[in-house]
């Protein structure tokens, strides 16, 4: 038996997380996951791009609208890897390796089979769903052509989401990032080939994201299988004894998820009353922030595992120094990016040959509302603890909080006040108020765990 397998075999091998430099850990497992996670939002980003270079606005704008429909659909693929992510970790830092194995098999399973319900709705009724967005006429078609295109690849993009955050739970950092790295890298090269060469707009940048979720899809499923011998074979009994496990997980921290396109979609609506020149200025800071950010971003599934194996052994000091590593990471991390964004941010608009007010909203970010993200990334950190600590509910409730009364009421007295910039603005005072909250709430939290353990 090869070195690999042995290691493979010893459960406190696989649960590499309880011993070792927390903060290593954690800048190591958030580096890996930022690189992979910002593949993902540079697909967005790429397409929005390339699309722009075509010089009309109303592309641009249905892209701003199509991305907050498809966000939608992966922030229900997010919260199935979250139970996978969680459930595997918890067993592995409990020993039980067969266990996380299982969890494994049937957390993939829910990952293809929940997309498929969504992509076939998109195809139906997207044109419906657009409109009640507020897009009309070309913006709208487009849109739809856009949405239903990219719908094919929905359950590969959850099942390859599901399998990197499933790397991530097992401790491979490294092959996590491979998985939605990939995803970067082959929409990258097609895009130009499918909108320029073929000449297919809208519909060659979607066709390019569901050949390279093909792709990364097969790159997840030989790192688990053949590096390592995860998950188990597949047990139609034993997943359906599972789907309670995984539901009570998976349904809050999806609902959770999902507040962020509701907020976005929300912001979507209240910018349509200003044009389509708004429209595109917020969807282009829409992809902005994910790529700037992505750091931040991805302290939500590199939190989680560490997090997630400590609890299961019980060992709560070490779960309150992974939440000091994770807001000091945090705090430095945004305040450097939100420098670089200030000195970049009138070029950033040429970029994307954006034109009168989308300016002045991509202008606006840089200059004073980037800073904010502090906060929104504490409540990053405060959400993925809470979900593998046995509190998802309360991550959920914390993220629909911000989605709507830390977000409408903002933005409608932000707007009488500034207009359409007070749409960027109230969201960051939300964002604020938010993120001080759920970060007082997570350490509340575990220090009443560390009492009741005795630590």
């Amino acid at each position: 038996m090869t070195a690999t397998k042995t290691a493979l075999l010893n459960p406190q091998t696989s649960a590499k997380f309880l011993t070792g430099s927390i903060g290593r850990h954690v800048v190591v497992m958030t580096l890996t996951s930022s690189i992979g996670l910002m593949a993902m939002f540079l697909v967005d980003f790429a397409d929005l791009y390339f699309l722009s270079l075509l010089g009309k606005t109303e592309i641009t704008a249905a892209i701003g609208y199509a991305g907050m429909i498809a966000f939608s659909s992966l922030s229900v693929s997010i919260g199935v890897a979250i139970a996978g992510t969680a459930l595997v970790a918890q067993n592995l830092g409990a020993g039980r390796q067969a266990e996380a194995k299982r969890y494994a098999t049937s957390t993939l399973l829910v990952s293809v089979v929940i997309p498929i319900f969504t992509a076939i709705i998109i195809l139906v009724y997207a044109n419906e769903i657009l409109g009640f967005l507020g897009a009309k006429g070309e913006t709208q078609e487009l849109g739809a052509l856009y949405l239903r295109t990219l719908s094919f690849g929905l359950p590969l993009l959850g099942a390859g989401l599901c399998s990197s955050f499933i790397l991530r739970a097992i401790g491979d950092a490294k092959r996590a990032m491979y998985v939605t790295l990939t995803v970067a890298i082959v929409n990258g090269v097609l895009d130009p080939i499918f909108i320029f060469g073929f000449d297919l707009s809208v519909q060659g940048a979607a066709m390019a994201t569901v050949c390279a979720d093909i792709v990364s899809l097969s790159i997840g499923l030989y790192a688990l299988k053949r590096i390592h011998n995860f998950p188990a074979p597949l047990n139609i009994r034993q997943t359906l004894g599972d789907l309670r496990a995984i539901a009570n997980i998976a349904v809050p921290a999806s609902i959770t998820q999902l507040a962020t396109p509701f907020a976005i979609g929300y912001l979507t609506w209240a910018t349509s009353v200003f044009g389509d020149e708004a429209i595109a200025g917020t969807a282009i800071v829409n992809r902005l922030v994910p790529v700037a950010f992505g750091i931040v971003f991805a302290l939500s599934g590199s939190v989680g595992p560490i997090v997630g194996q400590n609890f299961g052994a019980q060992n709560f000091s070490r779960v309150r120094e992974t939440l000091n590593k994770a807001v000091l990471l945090t705090v430095v991390y945004i305040s450097a990016v939100s420098l670089v964004l200030f000195l970049v941010k009138d070029q950033i608009p040429l970029w994307f040959k954006a034109q009168g007010d989308a300016v002045t909203l991509i202008v606006l970010f840089c200059t004073y509302i980037s800073i904010t993200w502090i906060f929104a990334g504490m409540q990053f950190v405060a959400q993925a603890s809470f979900n593998t600590l046995g509190k998802p509910t309360w991550s959920m409730w914390l993220n629909w909080g911000k989605a709507t009364i830390g977000t409408i009421p903002f933005v409608i007295v932000s707007t009488k006040i500034w207009g359409f910039q007070g749409i960027l603005i109230g969201y960051s005072i939300g964002s604020i108020v938010f993120g001080i909250i759920a970060i007082s709430a997570i350490y509340l939290y575990v220090g009443k765990l560390e009492k009741q353990a005795g630590n």
